[in-house]
């Protein structure tokens, strides 16, 4: 039996109710980590370290492709700064860059022969240079406020989520696929 996930096209009724899904999760969980962190003392930090709006667009690529899942990871920190005034402006453009980057590159290879976690790497991989040179483009060509050093720096404060989306990603594919297979 082939499997929905993995194997047939997706309707674009289907593709656009994934990419919705993604978007509000990019948006929702964020929201839901500041006010954890308000509630603990932590402020941000939570989002920082936890990179809640990088996730379900990861894995919205591998689950409904690199369209959808593109526009979704465009749209999301534009949606929530409209809603929250986050990310901030000057982080706006980079995040756009970063998560439309996740969701296509993790989209096309939504169908690769090679393991989930593999796939993950690669569209964080991905999304972290592109955005990295979006970032070194804008200081040194047209003079933004975001400076270069952010690059490393957010790799660092943001390990945990990374590591997190390597192991959530992959398990959450696996059991809809199971799921899809029964």
């Amino acid at each position: 039996m082939t499997t929905t996930i993995t194997k047939q096209k997706l309707s674009v009724k289907a593709q656009t109710a994934g990419a919705i899904v993604a978007a509000v999760s990019a948006v929702t969980l964020p929201q839901l980590l500041h006010m954890l962190g308000i509630a603990t003392g932590a402020g941000t930090l939570l989002g920082e370290i936890l990179l809640p709006m990088h996730l379900p667009i990861i894995l919205a690529g591998l689950l409904i492709g690199p369209y959808a899942a593109g526009a979704a990871g465009l749209l999301s920190p534009l949606i929530s700064f409209a809603l929250t005034g986050m990310p901030t402006a000057a982080m706006l453009p980079f995040m756009m860059i970063e998560l439309a980057v996740y969701g296509i590159c993790a989209g096309m290879l939504k169908d690769a022969k090679i393991p989930d976690i593999s796939k993950v790497f690669f569209a964080q991989l991905a999304g972290r240079a592109i955005r990295g040179a979006a970032i070194l483009i804008g200081f040194y060509g047209i003079g933004t406020a975001i400076k270069p050093v952010v690059i490393l720096t957010s790799i660092k404060v943001g390990l945990v989520g990374i590591v997190l989306q390597l192991v959530i990603i992959p398990l959450v594919v696996y059991r809809l696929r199971k799921a899809d297979n029964e």
